[in-house]
C-alpha cells in the first residue's frame, strides 16, 4: 500500500473513532442526582447577607449592605428527598443600603412574588435560588433614571453553593441572572444578563442552638 492511500485509510480511521466517541459522549446519561435530607425538619431559618451584594448590569454595578430572607425547611418527609434536591419556600429577599457606581445616582431594590431555595447535597452542596417572574425591580434615581428587572419574562434559577457550619452558609459566586434594563441616558439598556454575588449565613430561628444542616 503507497503511502498517500495508508495516510488516507489512517486519517478515515481516525475520524471515525472521533465520531464514534462523540456519539457515544452525547449519548451518555445524565447523572442520577443523589439524596438529600435538610435538617432540622419543620423548623424555621432566617438567611442574613454578610458582607456586600453586588449586581452588575453592563457597566453598572449596584452594591447592597443590608438584606435578610426568611423560610422554613419542609416538615417530615417533606425534608428529605431520596432521589434529588429539597426546596423550601422563601420569603423575597430585602434589600437596602444600597449604593451605585454611577456617580449621582441612587438605587432601590423592590422585590415581590414566590421565591424558593433548593437545596442538592453533593460536593459541594448545591443551592439554587428560584426568583420568579419580574420578582426583583432595581430602580435608579438622580442622574440616570434605569429601571432593571430580573427574570423578566420566566422564573430565573440562580445557582449557588451551601457549607454546612455553625452558621451554615449560601454564597452566590458570579451567578447570572437574566434581566431588562429600561430608561435613558446612562442606562446599560443593551445589557441581558446581570451578574450576582452574595454570601447569606443561614440560622436556626425556631431553635438558635440547631443549625440548618443539608446531608444526604
Amino acid at each position: 500500500m503507497s503511502r498517500t492511500r495508508t495516510a488516507l485509510a489512517l486519517g478515515t480511521a481516525a475520524a471515525g473513532a472521533i465520531a464514534l466517541a462523540a456519539v457515544t459522549a452525547s449519548a451518555a446519561p445524565a447523572p442520577v442526582a443523589g439524596s438529600t435530607t435538610v435538617t432540622p425538619a419543620g423548623h424555621d431559618f432566617q438567611a442574613v447577607l454578610s458582607g456586600k451584594a453586588t449586581l452588575k448590569a453592563g457597566s453598572v454595578t449596584v452594591t447592597c449592605t443590608v438584606s435578610v430572607s426568611t423560610g422554613t425547611v419542609p416538615a417530615a418527609p417533606g425534608n428529605s428527598n431520596p432521589a434529588g434536591p429539597v426546596s423550601s419556600p422563601i420569603s423575597p429577599p430585602t434589600y437596602s443600603s444600597c449604593t451605585s457606581s454611577m456617580p449621582g445616582v441612587t438605587p432601590t431594590v423592590t422585590t415581590s412574588g414566590a421565591w424558593a431555595v433548593s437545596m442538592q447535597d453533593g460536593s459541594p452542596i448545591t443551592a439554587t435560588m428560584t426568583v420568579p417572574t419580574g420578582g426583583l425591580v432595581l430602580k435608579t434615581t438622580g442622574l440616570a433614571s434605569c429601571t432593571v428587572t430580573a427574570a423578566p419574562t420566566a422564573p430565573a434559577s440562580v445557582p449557588g453553593t451551601w457549607a454546612n457550619g455553625s452558621p451554615s452558609t449560601l454564597t452566590f459566586t458570579n451567578a447570572s441572572v437574566p434581566v431588562k434594563v429600561t430608561g435613558g441616558f446612562g442606562c446599560p439598556t443593551s445589557a441581558t444578563a446581570s451578574v450576582f454575588n452574595a454570601v447569606y449565613k443561614v440560622s436556626d430561628v425556631t431553635d438558635p442552638a440547631q443549625n440548618i444542616t443539608v446531608g444526604p
